[in-house]
């Protein structure tokens, strides 16, 4: 009995790891919109050329402090912030 609990106990801790673990990964997998090339920002959904030359020129002069300011940049509205929102970030934790 004593060894089935200990199992379980291991396990649960081996999950919640995981888990925690996850988390940490996927924000690590974001792009940095502060630091992103124009070739990184063009992988964003619904972002080309253009789009991605005016983030640039943005944040020369005014770098991205929260993700939403990246619909300040002309041409950039609600729609492609929802469709990219969950992949960017503006630092590198």
């Amino acid at each position: 009995m004593e060894t089935k609990l200990k199992r379980s106990l291991c396990i649960l801790v081996c999950v919640m790891v995981t888990l925690c673990t996850l988390s940490a990964m996927a924000d690590s997998k974001k792009l940095n919109i502060n630091t992103a090339s124009k070739q990184q920002l063009t992988t964003l959904k619904y972002v080309g050329d253009a789009l991605a030359d005016r983030m640039i020129e943005f944040r020369k002069s005014t770098p991205f402090t929260k993700i939403e300011d990246i619909m300040k940049v002309k041409g950039i509205g609600t729609k492609v912030f929802e469709a990219n929102k969950d992949q960017i970030c503006v630092n590198d934790n």
